[in-house]
């Protein structure tokens, strides 16, 4: 037998009884990928504490690294709160795509047809699809700072001037996405905290996910650290519940990996809006924007990851290709979000065709760049 077709035998049965002879092994098999992969970029970084999850052929296995309080020492586990930051974009789009699987909202419609309010601004000819997916026109990353607050928000939309003709370039916003989850909970008659944590969440399975963390599970919210290594939790913002505000475990993202992996037990609208939210709608380069979700073509490079979740992608406004019509959800690609906050760092990421999908929980706010290599190296570690 040719040496390569050895070797690729010797790793299809590697991989073989890292999913399927022996929990054990495959439990110890995986921990050593892993932290191998982790504990450099911890000391590198100066992260305090880290929790990984990793789904693959639908078990779970969790590692944990590390305090979620330098002050108590508390050590990080699978239930441990972390801030994730934009992966909470994600949920949103999820909230907004149900509202259209219900039939309370049609994300082709204007924004001010869902908020009179918005009437006689840029917003009448701004859509949903188009606020959700970031091509409003350029909103910018961040609100204003005499605008980042709820009672000033809707004024400074009603006084806003787009930069670029609606559905013509990707600029990465808050306020975007943001307002398209108030709009999303207008059409549906409740704040939009109360139908995440009462609606969207349990239909979910995520018993432990909160954009207000209640009191009697404050004892499990990790302490965030700065750049200067200073505790620090998020501060409320404009629309900051939307954009920016779930705290959540390793062991519920997950859930909520397997949820958009393998959505067959969920109810039906809810399988719907988790296709809507898959629907590739225009690419940036090797990126599709999917509403939420960013996905690229499976197999895909490094560099390719890097490129779609460089600080330029963030940073900057980029020409978009529409997919007319838009892209259906296929398995064949590799679906990611990243996520920070001042004092925490997130990564998600799942490829639906191999069954095997990652979170990567911090508190600290540590560079993109080491995230997508973290998951590149142990996924391609986990399905070569």
């Amino acid at each position: 037998m040719p040496k390569k077709n050895q070797r690729k035998l010797a790793s299809y049965s590697a991989f073989a009884l890292l999913l399927g002879v022996s929990h054990s092994f495959a439990d110890e098999r995986i921990e050593a990928i892993v932290k191998a992969t982790i504990e450099p970029v911890m000391q590198q970084q100066q992260i305090p504490g880290v929790a990984v999850a990793i789904t693959v052929n639908g078990k779970a296995h969790y590692f944990n690294y590390g305090v979620a309080s330098k002050e108590n020492g508390k050590a990080v586990t699978e239930n441990t709160l972390f801030e994730i930051g934009s992966v909470s974009k994600t949920f949103t789009a999820t909230l907004a795509a149900y509202a259209q699987a219900t039939g309370k909202l049609t994300l082709s419609d204007n924004a001010s047809q869902v908020l009179p309010t918005l009437r006689g601004s840029a917003f009448d000819r701004i859509s949903l699809l188009q606020l959700g997916t970031y091509t409003a026109g350029g909103l910018p990353l961040q609100f204003p700072s005499d605008a980042d607050h709820q009672d000033k928000m809707l004024g400074y939309f009603k006084q806003w001037k787009p930069t670029y003709t609606a559905g013509t370039h990707r600029q990465y916003s808050n306020p975007s996405i943001g307002l398209f989850g108030y709009l999303a909970a207008q059409s549906m008659g409740a704040p939009f905290d109360e139908l995440m944590e009462k609606t969207l969440l349990p239909k979910l399975g995520l018993k432990h996910s909160y954009l207000k963390v209640p009191q009697d599970q404050m004892g499990l919210y990790a302490w965030g650290y700065n750049k200067d290594n200073k505790p620090v939790r998020v501060e409320p913002g404009a629309l900051d519940s939307e954009a920016y505000g779930v705290k959540t475990s390793a062991s519920d993202l997950l859930r909520y990996v397997e949820a958009n992996m393998n959505p067959t037990s969920l109810e039906k609208p809810l399988q719907q809006a988790i296709a809507i939210t898959h629907t590739g709608y225009y690419t940036v380069g090797e990126m599709t924007q999917g509403l939420g979700w960013e996905f690229y073509n499976y197999p895909v490079t490094l560099d390719t990851l890097l490129v779609g979740n460089s600080s330029q992608m963030a940073m900057e406004a980029h020409a978009v290709q529409p997919l007319n019509p838009p892209q259906p959800p296929h398995d064949n690609v590799l679906i990611n979000k990243t996520g920070s906050t001042g004092g925490f760092g997130a990564y998600v990421a799942c490829i639906p065709t191999k069954d095997i999908g990652i979170v990567i929980l911090a508190n600290k706010n540590y560079p993109n760049p080491e995230r997508i290599k973290i998951a590149h190296k142990i996924l391609s570690a986990l399905t070569e």
